[in-house]
């Protein structure tokens, strides 16, 4: 649910910057971080709610290249944190 969030934010984002998703040609990578215990291992399932998120609200132009690491702590103590590249 956090990653899907964080999609939301972003796409809000994208949004307010480009006036709409028209002008978005591709998203070409995200790269997420997740807070996790040493012994999580299922990060990428986690990004994967940000990721399907951008597929589903841009089609084939939200399909993207994407990493996804495990990490002792984030700033203000989130779950989550997610970069995106967007070609627009």
């Amino acid at each position: 649910m956090y990653a899907q969030e964080v999609g939301l934010y972003l796409l809000a984002l994208i949004q307010e910057a480009l006036g709409d998703f028209d002008r978005v040609r591709r998203v070409v990578k995200m790269f997420g971080m997740v807070n996790a215990d040493p012994n999580f291992t299922s990060h990428t399932e986690v990004i994967n709610g940000c990721s399907d998120l951008f597929v589903t609200v841009l089609g084939e132009r939200g399909e993207h290249a994407r990493s996804a690491i495990g990490v002792g702590s984030l700033p203000k103590g989130f779950a989550v944190e997610i970069e995106a590249v967007v070609e627009f």
